[in-house]
């Protein structure tokens, strides 16, 4: 998704300019070989949190980066465990409308980082961009950092 949300905006791009960068990012959550999006309404919110409760789930994040000389990407991926939510902690946290545009029906960022019991791999990848693999594809593309 990452690369094509970055070739559609390129090909707009590239009739605009002969010089360009595009950067885009996209995040899955996968529980059990499932791949979890982000809730379509609150009952899908509760059912997702639920599962997540007391579980351990993948977080892959990609990012692309289109330049005039092609498309390179990078995927991180972090594993994410979660405590034993309560009911009232997941009514509570979806009424907050918090979860409602996030994958897994969570942010990190936000309130339910209260939810995390442990974090192997990136937060910023969690979070929505890999900070450290968008470092790699913009040095690979001569692009100065600081």
């Amino acid at each position: 998704m990452a690369t094509e949300k970055a070739r559609v905006a390129a090909r707009w791009l590239s009739t605009q300019q002969n010089d360009y960068c595009v950067l885009a990012a996209d995040t899955t959550i996968a529980l059990d070989g499932d791949i979890i999006g982000k809730p379509a309404d609150q009952d899908q919110c509760r059912c997702i949190l639920g599962q997540l409760s007391a579980r351990q789930h993948l977080v892959l994040t990609a990012v692309a980066l289109a330049t005039p000389q092609g498309i390179a990407w990078r995927l991180a991926q972090s594993r994410v465990s979660f405590k034993a939510l309560s009911p009232r902690e997941i009514e509570s946290y979806c009424a907050t409308e918090e979860p409602m545009d996030k994958a897994g029906a969570y942010g990190i960022q936000g309130k339910a980082a209260l939810f995390i019991k442990h974090l192997e791999g990136s937060y910023s990848a969690v979070m929505g961009l890999p900070l450290y693999e968008t470092a790699e594809l913009l040095q690979d593309a001569d692009i100065v950092l600081f």
